[in-house]
């Protein structure tokens, strides 16, 4: 028997797809699970978030305030951050950890709980099932490590499969039993028509979840980021953050003027602002510095920390982009203001790639599409399987004029 390239091509493809083809689905149906959070949460959530506004110039209780008002009501709660928004009528986010918070009336101080938490449990389950497994505590290493492996995996299997695939002959009738849904298949056949059609039509965005997956998996893979656009690759894995900026030394006795001050500078910064959030530390130093969503925090320096506002801004492109807008706590001075506009090549690729991920780096229809090609991707795995179990395991037939035909020569079975 002759050894053929796309034998050796076909036959890593299918072991590939047997071992890792169970995590591969749980990733693949978790992540179109978890494509739409955002806006699934902020629905559910909307009733919470709203508060009725007592006239049209109502004064509104500062920033502090507010603050003052979460410690008062939760007095085990660690304010770790704080969103604003721009309608006269939401609340005011304070975030007491990493994905906690309450929402705080802004003309009563009245704190009430966030709403949807029968979807947030939901979320997060699928989350830990997306990037760890399930795993917890001192078991999430070895959960994300075999995410990342099965990633790879996925991305090679969409290679090689891409392969397998093309045609020997690029005429309609060696493609059509790989470009669409045939109608009256059963078994060996449908499977062989669903696993090539769907994997047809995935692959471009499979490639592109499976490439940022790595990137986002392994620092190497981050590194070549910034290393093939020029940038040097920073300490920590991830988006580069800014440096920590300084802040002048202030006057022996000083103390921050508060954070109303400097909410009102960053609305004068940004005039077409949709949200400003600033962290306030979450187990970290008060006053460090953060970077932007999906990056690492700016490296701490010694002495007074700036206090960093992220603000979003209506109609910005890219969608994920937010202004840094670096303050003085003491004197409420802009010390940097950083724009996307402002990334070397490296920072804003690795930008690109973290929303890519996800899909929100395209809107509602990116992350539609990621969602489709997720659940494509469970569905690969189902009828590689179902290929390579009748491969390894065929059926007996009573009778030669009963068995399927095979596929048209001009194809070659994938199983994975």
């Amino acid at each position: 028997m002759s050894i053929t390239l796309r034998k050796i091509i076909f036959w890593p493809h299918l072991v590939s797809g047997v071992i890792a083809g169970l995590v591969i689905a749980v990733m693949s149906l978790t992540g179109a699970a978890i494509a739409f959070e955002s806006e699934i949460v902020g629905w559910a959530d909307s009733e919470a978030r709203r508060v009725q506004v007592p006239a049209p110039d109502a004064p509104r209780l500062s920033v502090d305030e507010l603050l003052a008002r979460v410690k008062a009501a939760r007095p085990k709660a660690q304010p770790s951050g704080v969103t604003v928004y721009p309608e006269p009528d939401s609340a005011v986010l304070v975030l007491t950890g990493r994905a906690e918070g309450v929402y705080v009336n802004p003309y009563t101080g009245e704190v009430r709980e966030q709403g949807a938490k029968g979807w947030r449990s939901f979320f997060h389950v699928m989350e830990e099932w997306h990037r760890w497994l399930g795993a917890q505590g001192d078991n999430r290493p070895v959960g994300k490590a075999i995410t990342g492996v099965a990633n790879t995996a996925f991305l090679f299997l969409a290679i090689s499969g891409l392969y397998l695939w093309w045609p020997r002959k690029w005429t309609l009738r060696a493609m059509r039993p790989t470009l669409w849904f045939r109608r009256g298949l059963k078994g060996k056949a449908r499977d062989f028509n669903w696993h090539n059609t769907i994997g047809f039509w995935a692959l471009p965005v499979l490639i592109v979840l499976t490439t940022t997956g790595m990137v986002i998996s392994y620092k190497w893979a981050s590194d070549l980021v910034f290393k093939l656009t020029g940038s040097e690759p920073p300490a920590a894995q991830g988006p580069a953050a800014a440096p920590a900026v300084k802040v002048p030394t202030p006057p022996e006795g000083a103390k921050p003027i508060g954070l109303e001050p400097l909410f009102a500078e960053a609305r004068r910064q940004v005039p077409a602002w949709e949200t400003i959030t600033v962290r306030l530390g979450g187990g970290q130093r008060p006053n460090a510095p953060q970077g932007p969503q999906g990056q690492a925090p700016a490296p701490q320096a010694q002495g007074p920390q700036a206090l960093t506002f992220a603000i979003r801004e209506q109609g910005a492109w890219p969608l994920f982009a937010a202004a840094q807008v670096s303050m003085d706590p003491f004197t409420g001075q802009v010390l940097r203001r950083e724009t996307f506009a402002d990334y070397n090549l490296g920072r804003k690729a690795r930008s690109w790639m973290r929303f890519l991920h996800t899909g929100e780096a395209l809107g509602w229809f990116g992350q539609l599409l990621a969602a489709i090609a997720s659940l494509g991707g469970v569905l690969l795995v189902w009828t590689g399987f179902a290929l390579s179990w009748r491969r390894f395991f065929p059926r007996r037939r009573p009778s030669a004029t009963a068995v399927e035909p095979e596929p048209a020569p001009a194809q070659s079975e994938t199983a994975a």
